[in-house]
């Protein structure tokens, strides 16, 4: 049995590309017709394009070896020389890299000839603190420009960087340390977030102070840099200030070519349960594909473009979208440390208004939240200056979509629903902007280059107009080359349920045009009665209800139908108070009416906040303890650790 959606599928509004914006875009339908002509041979030219290669390739793919792909294999190159060097050297140099935005409202301008030099003073000193290529460095920082430094100066010289996000516990920071094997860690004192600082510092020495004497880290170094001004203790002789040591190394270092093959980072999958899965991506492959795709999916003219990707860098969508393909792009980019709402609820529409952004790529979750909040406070600045919207990280539901198009796009400005995984790397399904007919809700089909399916669970290919699992069925560019240290765990986890394909995880659906809209993580698929519901589709029903801002449904225990539905909603701020009084039976009915009785909720709790993490997502998890009356379970990776408090006073 496949996971059933029905009531996404009823979403009929189309949107076509402006005559306007497809006359002047990067992409057409050309790319995937080369693309069919010869998959290989049209990565092969994308990578001759987009990078320089120190060393240029003769082969593009050895799949001779399944699952462990081999792209470009005998080609050299440098990822940060890509990113930054080619740049400067043809001319560039002035133009800016980052328009960087600390929340307290200092700001910094940094050009790609300044970013060059930090990049080429840090890895001088990374060389001189002992780490060569293959080393391992973790980094654990706010979204500060010395983030995007510590990347590229420690890709620069062929060592592999494994970035843990700032807001994660000391324990879970030494547990990535370990797996690594990590020489040096690359922190600050502390950051800005929600109008304090938040310490990163202590977490670095709780963790490796973590096993005492007998059970001592890797880490030899410890480089700080000094953002937050928070009281730290010092180690001498291990720890380090960065604006001590940087400034003082030589301006000048030469980019070493490396194999195409080579490590480039390590990136720990967020949820890990027992030990992490490091998953492990390497250079030109990666390089190759989130560049054309950063590229291609949000037309930028780097030009004229400015681009902001909202992710942080802790995670695979600040990698790619952030500090890989933009830079390898040659992009303009804003880079903000703080939160949405900080100092003020439309501190992201000033941004916007201030640096002209022309591209805004966020999450669904920041979209919803936004709704809530109501549209007037964007409606409030000047966004006229945005041509591309983006989505990521979760499915939209549609009339998230439309709000976004509508409120913060003007209308006309085209929206990429993305999909694609810390695995995968890059984008993998998506429209292209100026060249798709946009659905509402639907992530729509494989960029070029890609090949996807959707099949049944003995591996079966599903027609149009029905439900299964997503699979990619052929090697990718940027496809993770394994589990850290795991090769079992790697064919294990992705590869073994369907022979010679990638199992993402996801269900999804084909619609009429064969198209696809991911329902979100199998494991997000109730069983109620017999009957295989989708959260994904119950949420959208949910959010389509006027007075609903945001919706989390998961499955609880129950005695009579194996599971029923509970759902935790958040309402807008401008719903009637007398609906509010019955806001649970009429999103009940509401539910009932839109997908079939089976789906009605049992229970609809009404919440001022949900458990998410600090990248936007959902804890479903931690609800699903509430609806069961279980113990709630480990909430330190919550954006809000007191959120969960506060719903399980409301249930009860």
């Amino acid at each position: 049995m496949v996971p059933e959606i029905q009531n996404l599928l009823h979403e009929a509004r189309r949107f076509p590309p402006t005559q306007e914006f497809a006359a002047q875009a990067n992409a057409s339908s050309e790319l995937y017709e080369q693309a069919s002509a010869g998959r290989e041979e049209f990565w092969a030219d994308q990578a001759r394009q987009l990078l320089h290669w120190h060393t240029p390739f003769t082969t593009t793919l050895d799949w001779s070896n399944p699952p462990f792909a081999k792209w470009f294999d005998d080609g050299q190159l440098n990822v940060a020389y890509n990113c930054l060097d080619r740049h400067v050297l043809a001319g560039l140099g002035d133009r800016v890299a980052l328009h960087w935005e600390g929340e307290p409202g200092d700001t910094r301008t940094v050009t790609y000839a300044e970013l060059t030099a930090e990049v080429k003073r840090t890895a001088n000193l990374l060389v001189s603190l002992g780490i060569t290529a293959g080393d391992r460095v973790a980094i654990y920082l706010p979204m500060i420009p010395e983030a995007v430094v510590a990347m590229l100066a420690v890709a620069r010289i062929g060592a592999v960087h494994s970035v843990v996000f700032g807001g994660f516990s000391a324990s879970s920071l030494r547990s990535r340390i370990d797996d690594a094997n990590a020489k040096v860690v690359i922190t600050a004192d502390g950051g800005w977030r929600k109008g304090k600082v938040m310490p990163l510092k202590p977490a670095v020495d709780a963790a490796l102070a973590q096993g005492g004497p007998e059970n001592p880290s890797s880490v030899e170094h410890v480089l700080v840099v000094k953002r937050g001004d928070n009281e730290v203790e010092w180690t001498s002789g291990r720890d380090l200030w960065w604006h001590e040591e940087v400034p003082a190394m030589d301006a000048e270092h030469e980019a070493q070519p490396f194999a195409a093959e080579h490590p480039l980072f390590i990136l720990y999958t967020s949820g890990t349960t027992g030990s992490p899965k490091g998953i492990l991506h390497t250079s030109g492959g990666y390089l190759t594909q989130v560049a054309f795709t950063h590229r291609n999916v949000f037309d930028l003219k780097a030009e004229t473009d400015v681009f902001w990707c909202t992710a942080d860098i802790g995670w695979v969508t600040g990698h790619s979208y952030v500090v890989y393909g933009p830079l390898a792009n040659g992009a303009t980019q804003v880079l903000y440390e703080g939160t949405p709402d900080v100092p003020h609820p439309g501190r992201w529409w000033e941004l916007i208004e201030k640096y002209k952004v022309t591209t805004l790529y966020t999450a669904p979750t920041a979209i919803r939240s936004f709704m809530k909040a109501g549209r007037e406070i964007p409606l409030g600045f000047d966004l006229t200056s945005l041509r591309v919207l983006g989505s990521v990280g979760e499915p939209i539901n549609p009339e998230a979509w439309i709000w976004y198009q509508e409120i913060i796009g003007g209308g006309l400005t085209p929206v990429v629903d993305t999909w694609w995984q810390t695995e995968t790397g890059a984008i993998m399904i998506s429209a292209l902007a100026g060249v798709t007919t946009t659905k509402p809700g639907s992530a729509q089909v494989p960029i070029p280059g890609i090949s996807v399916d959707v099949v049944s669970e003995a591996g079966q290919s599903r027609p149009k107009n029905s439900g299964g699992l997503l699979v990619v069925t052929e090697p990718w560019p940027a496809m993770l080359r394994g589990i850290w240290g795991d090769p079992e765990r790697f064919k294990k986890t992705y590869w073994d349920q369907f022979e010679g394909k990638y199992f993402a995880g996801d269900g999804a659906r084909l619609d009429r045009d064969g198209e696809v809209w991911v329902l979100g993580r199998v494991d997000d698929v109730m069983n109620v009665s017999g009957h295989r519901l989708s959260t994904a589709e119950i949420e959208s029903a949910l959010v389509s209800h006027h007075m609903v801002a945001e919706a989390a449904v998961v499955g609880a225990e129950d005695e009579a139908t194996g599971q029923a539905v509970v759902a935790f909603v958040i309402l807008k701020r401008s719903a009637d108070t007398h609906d509010v009084a019955s806001a649970s039976d009429i999103l009940r009915a509401h539910v009932a009416a839109e997908i079939g009785a089976i789906a009605r909720p049992r229970s609809v709790f009404i919440v001022q906040e949900l458990p998410k993490t600090r990248s936007g997502k959902i804890m479903r998890r931690l609800l699903r303890d509430v609806a069961d009356g279980r113990e709630v379970g480990d909430t330190s990776t919550l954006a809000d650790t007191q959120v969960m408090q506060t719903i399980s006073d409301t249930v009860r």
